[in-house]
C-alpha cells in the first residue's frame, strides 16, 4: 500500500481527473446506443479542447514527439497524439463489452507467448502506455481463452476499477496491489495457476528506485521495481502492446524481452540493468514506429519515471 504521508507524489500521480463518473457513463450509453461511428464523431472535439486547454499536457507531447520523430512535431500530429488517446480510450467501451467484431485486430508473436505458457508456469508480461492494455486483455480472454491480470499500485486499482463498473460493471478485473505484504504471494500463485500477469513498466512513485536508461535519445529513469519481482520470482518475461493503427484496426506485438530463469541472487541486478535496457530499447522502437501511441503527458525525462526530482 502506498503510504498515507507520501509527501512528494510523482507528476502522473498528482494530474487532477477532468472527467467523472456521470460524464463516463452518459458515453458509454452514447457509444452503445448510437454506434461507434457516432461516438467518434465527439472525440474530434474532445481532442481539440484538450489540445487547446491542456497546456502542460500539450508540452509534454511536444517534447516527446520532438524525440519520437527527430524533428518539431506539427500542430496537425499534437492533435493526433491527444486523439489517439481519445479513441484508445473510448474503444474500452465495446471492448469491455466483448464487441471485439467491431475491430480488426493483428496479433503479432502469439507463438512466444504460448511457448512460455506450455512450461505451465503463467507468463509475466510487462508493457507501457502505449497503445491500449485493454485490446491486450480482450484478445486474451475471448481468442487466446486466458485472463490477464493487472499487478499494480493499489490506489490505481480502486480508479481504474471503479471506471470499469461506469462502463460495465461485469467487467470489473482482478488487480494485484503492489506494496502489500502478500502481493508477492499473490502474483506466484497466479503464475503457478497458468495465469498471464501484466505490468506496466514505465511509471513509478518518487520513493520507487529506478534505473538510468537511454530511452529516444537521452537518459531517463525507468522503476526498477516490474523487472526486480520478475527476477525474484525467476520467471521470463514477455513485452507486450496493443497498438492502435487508425480507424479499427489494431496490433498486438508480444516479444521475449529477458528470462531470470535459474538466475542467481549475485547476478540479479546485472541481468536486471540488461532486460531494463532491453525494455527501453523496445519501447523506443515502437514509439519511433507507433509515435503516437504513446500517453504519458508529462515530462518523461524529468527525474525519476512519473516526473519525480531525485532518483532513488
Amino acid at each position: 500500500m502506498i503510504p498515507p504521508d507520501l509527501a512528494r507524489q510523482a507528476e502522473w500521480a498528482r494530474r487532477q481527473e477532468r472527467s467523472n463518473m456521470a460524464m463516463l457513463r452518459v458515453m458509454t450509453w452514447i457509444s452503445l446506443q448510437l454506434g461507434r461511428r457516432i461516438a467518434r464523431g465527439l472525440l474530434f472535439g474532445i481532442s481539440f479542447y484538450f489540445l487547446l486547454f491542456a497546456s502542460a499536457a500539450r508540452q509534454a507531447s511536444h517534447a516527446y514527439l520532438r524525440r519520437a520523430l527527430g524533428r518539431a512535431p506539427r500542430l496537425r500530429e499534437l492533435f493526433w497524439h491527444f486523439h489517439t488517446f481519445a479513441t484508445c480510450t473510448h474503444d474500452r467501451v465495446y471492448l469491455l463489452n466483448d464487441r471485439l467484431d467491431l475491430f480488426d485486430i493483428q496479433v503479432h508473436g502469439a507463438a512466444a507467448l504460448e511457448a512460455v505458457l506450455a512450461a505451465g508456469h503463467g507468463a509475466f508480461l510487462i508493457g507501457a502506455h502505449l497503445g491500449s492494455f485493454e485490446v491486450v486483455r480482450a484478445v486474451g480472454r475471448q481468442r487466446l481463452g486466458r485472463r490477464v491480470t493487472m499487478v499494480m499500485y493499489e490506489n490505481n486499482a480502486i480508479k481504474i476499477n471503479a471506471a470499469l463498473a461506469a462502463i460495465n460493471p461485469a467487467a470489473v478485473q482482478e488487480i494485484i496491489p503492489l506494496g502489500q505484504l502478500d502481493s508477492m504471494l499473490q502474483v506466484r500463485a497466479r503464475l503457478d495457476e497458468g495465469m498471464v500477469l501484466g505490468v506496466l513498466g514505465d511509471r513509478t512513485l518518487d520513493r520507487d528506485p529506478v534505473l538510468p536508461v537511454k530511452f529516444l535519445g537521452e537518459t531517463a529513469n525507468f522503476p526498477r521495481g516490474p523487472m526486480r519481482l520478475a527476477a525474484a520470482l525467476e520467471c521470463p518475461v514477455l513485452f507486450l502492446t496493443g497498438l492502435h493503427l487508425g480507424g479499427n484496426r489494431y496490433a498486438i506485438h508480444f516479444e521475449p524481452l529477458a528470462d531470470f530463469t535459474g538466475i542467481e541472487r549475485k547476478g540479479r541486478d546485472a541481468a536486471i540493468r540488461e532486460a531494463l535496457a532491453a525494455y527501453a530499447a523496445t519501447l523506443e522502437r515502437h514509439c519511433r514506429g507507433a509515435p503516437f501511441n504513446w500517453f504519458n503527458f508529462f515530462d518523461f525525462w524529468r527525474g525519476p519515471a512519473g516526473g519525480g526530482r531525485d532518483a532513488a
